[in-house]
């Protein structure tokens, strides 16, 4: 048994940060090592086109030899049309993820710069998208700079809550408030949660929140005790956006994994995460791409008060 179900998202949206191609072996042993030690939901790969998002060139081939863990949700991410119908061929080839998310975004300049089309084009692209799938996958819809946009400024609430709904009529159950750039605060994560849960009934909401400026974990917090049960994270804080595109700073980190785990875990939330695990799984990352990440638990350790670190 969990409080919550977290995503981890170091081998796709964090990789798709990375210029420098990681071997399909290594994200292999990755995925592997993050359902072996408990995620319950895991984003494996991208089906990108590879001229934009090479990273994810090898997308089948690791789907292929990926080995399963029983009720361990894998999810990849869709652009277009094609890319269902690639989840679709893997899939009956014996070897598809269980997820595929869909995305848009909250603003018309974040949509322009990057999706490459207007909001209206983009949500009949996702209308598209999700007739296509069939009824085969769990789809995930998100909604990028729900909090506010690097571009316009102030995302107004009943965009984002009109978006949901959207999702929700198009048979899309489950829809991730995405903190792009990290401008949210948990005044406002607890307002648009509470709104949500009362005018989009049914959307099981998914925060996926990034930490660059240093909020990402109140933020969570916060839209713990508004009732959200599912969160997205990536080891070491990495990710954000692709390499080839640039806004927020140029730094936009997820929520870091161990960091939300280990705050979790002090508050009796419980994540299902083997915590022994949790500090070998983040090294093996910081070894993955040659560098020390943003954990600092990585650096700390647990909290020492956690009796169930041992």
């Amino acid at each position: 048994m969990t409080d919550v179900v977290l995503c981890e998202c170091f081998a796709r949206d964090g990789l798709q940060h990375e210029t420098e191609f990681v071997t399909t072996s290594t994200k292999r042993a990755l995925i592997e090592r993050f359902a072996a030690i408990g995620f319950q939901r895991v984003e494996a790969t991208s089906y990108s086109n590879p001229k934009v998002v090479p990273q994810f060139a090898d997308a089948s081939e690791l789907l292929a030899s990926l080995a399963r863990r029983e009720r361990v949700y894998y999810k990849a991410t869709c652009a277009n049309v094609r890319a269902v119908e690639r989840a679709l061929a893997d899939l009956e080839a014996g070897f598809g993820v269980t997820e595929i998310s869909l995305l848009v975004s909250a603003s018309e300049a974040h949509s322009q710069k990057n999706l490459r089309r207007p909001r209206a084009d983009q949500w009949e692209n996702v209308k598209q998208m999700a007739a296509a799938a069939q009824g085969r996958f769990r789809l995930i819809g998100t909604i990028s700079v729900a909090f506010g946009c690097p571009f316009e400024g102030a995302v107004a609430p009943d965009v984002v809550v009109a978006d949901a709904i959207r999702f929700k009529e198009l048979g899309v159950d489950h829809v991730a408030l995405g903190d792009t750039t990290g401008m949210a605060t948990p005044a406002a994560m607890k307002e648009l949660v509470a709104r949500l849960q009362r005018e989009a009934p049914g959307v099981t909401l998914i925060a996926h929140l990034h930490d660059t400026r240093g909020t990402g974990l109140v933020n969570a917090l916060a839209a713990y005790e508004g009732g959200v049960r599912y969160f997205d994270c990536s080891f070491g804080g990495v990710g954000g956006h692709p390499a080839q595109v640039k806004y927020g700073g140029g730094y936009t980190g997820n929520v870091c994994t161990e960091d939300l785990v280990n705050l979790f875990e002090t508050l009796g939330i419980r994540t299902g995460i083997d915590l022994a695990g949790l500090i070998e799984t983040s090294r093996f990352c910081e070894d993955t791409l040659g560098r020390e990440l943003h954990g600092r638990v990585t650096r700390s350790g647990l909290n020492p008060l956690l009796k169930r670190a041992s």
